[in-house]
């Protein structure tokens, strides 16, 4: 097992002693120091488990990049399964962008260049897996790489794989140690087989854009999701938000609104759905039953509750 603590180290010296800590442990990197405060205490702890590497990092804000040129000079492939325990982070992998939040893991190649963008202090459990063990495994599912996927369905079986095997000590027999990584590498291929591929979406040429959208469509449920929170979120100012949405045929205000109101009527069509006009209205992220009605006829023509009633009666 080896330890890498950096707030042992000088203070001007701290984020020289961080890059030379990733590049080692992981694969040559570029780190660039976004963070205001002095100071770069960061931990690191590796240990092995059969061909598979289990890190547990402790770190602050900055940009992680592996470019083409980190790549030219690597002697090895891996792939790497992080999983984000606190803070956000904003990944872009082959001009795709998601925004993992603490409980999601991403899958990365690193044979293809990436970016991890973390706006403040961060953990995450990173499994770095040798590359010619699962690639042909994965060659059907590599649009799914680079993904933020969730712990709930088929995600909950990485997740909980990479909790308890992070916490296993380093003397595991060696027959056991690679029936856990043979499990393991099956639980990430079966999740990626189980995972939606990505849309075809045109805002791929704008990262940002893209990783905002994902954003509201994964928060729209709440209330308080604002032009303030997701501009803090992502560090931009209320203006280039808007700016985002320009071209899109719709502003950030309606995106939000057609979301919420999209999901509800989803649900009232539903006749098997039994979840009272209230508690729909407060899930689809309004505050109060009477403002929810008045949008969704609004935009529908149509109250909830008579929406309710001619589905019923459509399947009765």
């Amino acid at each position: 097992m080896g330890l890498w603590d950096g707030t042992g180290v000088p203070i001007r010296e701290q984020f020289d002693y961080w890059q030379d800590v990733i590049c080692r442990e992981f694969v040559p990197l570029v780190a660039v120091n976004t963070g205001a405060e002095p100071g770069f205490a960061s931990t690191v702890e590796t240990s092995a488990l059969g061909s598979m590497n289990r890190a547990s990092i402790n770190s602050k804000a900055q940009i992680t990049r592996r470019s083409r040129l980190e790549i030219a000079v690597s002697d090895e492939a891996y792939f790497f399964v992080n999983l984000q325990l606190a803070g956000r982070c904003l990944a872009t992998v082959s001009g795709k962008s998601s925004v993992v939040e603490p409980g999601d893991f991403m899958i990365v190649d690193t044979t293809e260049p990436y970016e991890f963008e973390f706006k403040g202090d961060w953990r995450m459990l990173s499994f770095r897996v040798q590359h010619d063990r699962v690639t042909h495994r994965l060659s059907a599912f590599r649009n799914r790489l680079g993904t933020s996927i969730g712990s709930e369905g088929a995600g909950s079986a990485v997740t909980a794989l990479m909790t308890s095997l992070s916490s296993l000590a380093d003397d595991v027999p060696p027959a056991a140690a690679d029936a856990l990584v043979q499990a393991f590498e099956s639980a990430v291929v079966g999740t990626l087989a189980a995972t939606p591929a990505p849309a075809d979406d045109c805002n791929r040429s704008n990262p940002l854009q893209a990783a905002v959208l994902e954003f509201v469509k994964r928060n729209y449920g709440d209330p308080e999701l604002n032009a303030d929170r997701v501009s803090r979120v992502f560090a931009i100012s209320p203006r280039t938000l808007h700016a985002l949405f320009e071209g899109t045929g719709s502003s950030f205000a309606r995106t939000v609104r057609q979301l919420r109101l999209q999901h509800a009527f989803d649900v009232l069509s539903d006749p098997a759905s039994s979840i009272s006009v209230t508690e729909l209205a407060r899930l689809s992220g309004f505050y109060d039953p009477s403002s929810f009605s008045r949008a969704f006829r609004q935009h529908f023509d149509v109250s909830p509750m008579e929406l309710r009633r001619s589905h019923g009666a459509q399947t009765a």
